[in-house]
């Protein structure tokens, strides 16, 4: 009877995780389309694609095509995981100062609830264009 019990918990567990998980990555990925938007960078659709979405992310930070391999990293172990997170870091670096914030910024993505605020600033807050951000155009009278 203990054992079904455990059981159901475990399942139970499983499942909250898995819309914890779900909503973060939609979470993750509208917000990489409003940040796309907001840069006018094309295609912020793939921000839903697994791999697709860290190519979005070095569109939007003006970074050659090859920093997407970065994620291939984490195959390997220990080293791989720091590589990547030192390039994650570098990435949304880049992001934060096309859209006018400090780069510095991009350390506290490292804090578990200050990353999810990070990304909800940089993707729908004010923000003033950075450097390589085209300023709106002013309205014609």
């Amino acid at each position: 009877m203990e054992d079904q019990i455990g059981t159901g918990l475990l399942a139970a567990m499983g499942v909250v995780w898995m819309f914890v998980g779900l909503a973060a990555y939609l979470f993750s990925a509208f917000a990489l389309m409003a940040i796309a938007k907001k840069t006018n960078t094309p295609n912020g659709w793939l921000g839903f694609i697994p791999i697709g979405n860290v190519y979005l992310m070095t569109q939007i930070a003006k970074l050659p095509w090859w920093w997407t391999l970065s994620i291939l990293l984490a195959i390997i172990p220990v080293l791989g995981a720091i590589v990547m997170m030192v390039a994650m870091i570098y990435i949304w670096w880049k992001i934060a100062e096309r859209l006018g914030k400090p780069g510095w910024w991009s350390l506290l993505l490292l804090i578990p609830i200050a990353n999810i605020v990070i990304i909800a600033i940089l993707a729908w807050g004010k923000d003033t264009p950075g450097k390589d951000t085209p300023a709106p155009a002013p309205a014609q009278v």
